[in-house]
């Protein structure tokens, strides 16, 4: 990863720490994009320790945000001449129904939309950059999950791992559709199921799943464990054009059927591309 930079979100704790701090140490340049700056300056002292001498930087945005992730993408498109690696791994779960500043449940615009709107800002630059990586961190809850494209926002019904589920099956459709519309560029779009892992993921997510959290964490993996796959697709020479697949323990695996349906692929990210013109672009 010698020269190599690699912007990344969801790198302040857990898996995309460990994933940050070893693509550090393996050479490369890491760019975070992040919310809370002190979590953000710590994991940079990290990084910075594994790769010294090098501009390891961050920028800052509410990823729930169209608005500010197209700030933080137009910075990163600003500042970096190049993006070899861009790594989607933010994500969050929320036992009640709340809206994200557009609108938006909150869910889908954290875990869908922000990989979404953060991928096509910086599509630029990384076709300058190719051969380039994109990585997004998917999940095996998308198994049982369907999309109901009358009900994106999840008005009707509500149950928080449900929702989740279903933004993880976004990852894996707009992974796909993705490495599609990438074909013969040189860029390529991977997803992952990084296993259940022991981080700080699900303890502010509220009500029953908050106080169960600590016990069904008993039986995960650690960090250093959920990272390898991440850091495996951004790095290794044996997926350098490798393209739409998902893939858990760093190999490839099938994922359930409505993940491999290319219509639902297809419509997606036609309705992602209306939600986020439709997002207000602040003064």
């Amino acid at each position: 990863m010698d020269g190599k930079v690699v912007v990344m979100t969801g790198a302040t704790s857990g898996i995309g720490e460990v994933a940050a701090v070893e693509l550090a140490r393996r050479g490369a340049r890491v760019v975070l994009i992040a919310r809370d700056r002190s979590r953000a300056e710590a994991v940079l002292r990290e990084i910075r320790a594994a790769n010294p001498g090098i501009a390891h930087r961050a920028h800052y945005a509410d990823l729930s945000s169209i608005d500010e992730t197209r700030r933080a993408a137009a910075e990163v498109a600003t500042t970096e001449p190049r993006v070899d690696v861009l790594i989607n791994n933010a994500g969050a779960l929320f036992n009640r129904r709340q809206l994200s500043p557009d609108g938006l449940e909150m869910t889908f615009a954290v875990n869908h939309m922000a990989y979404f709107v953060l991928t096509e800002a910086l599509r630029d630059v990384l076709l300058a950059s190719a051969p380039a990586r994109i990585v997004s961190t998917a999940s095996g809850a998308h198994r049982g999950a369907r999309l109901d494209f009358d009900d994106l926002q999840s008005e009707r019904s509500y149950a928080g791992f449900d929702v989740y589920g279903r933004s993880k099956l976004c990852n894996i459709l707009f992974t796909r559709e993705l490495a599609h519309r990438l074909e013969g560029t040189g860029v390529t779009a991977n997803c992952l199921h990084p296993g259940f892992v022991a981080t700080r993921f699900g303890d502010r997510s509220g009500g029953l799943l908050q106080a169960l959290m600590p016990i069904a964490k008993l039986g995960a993996i650690s960090p250093k464990k959920g990272a390898e796959t991440i850091v495996y697709l951004a790095s290794s020479p044996d997926v350098a054009e490798t393209s739409g697949l998902y893939f858990y323990r760093c190999k490839p695996e099938t994922p359930s059927d409505e993940a491999q349906d290319d219509a639902a692929a297809a419509r997606l990210w036609a309705e992602s591309e209306r939600l986020e013109a439709a997002a207000p672009v602040a003064a």
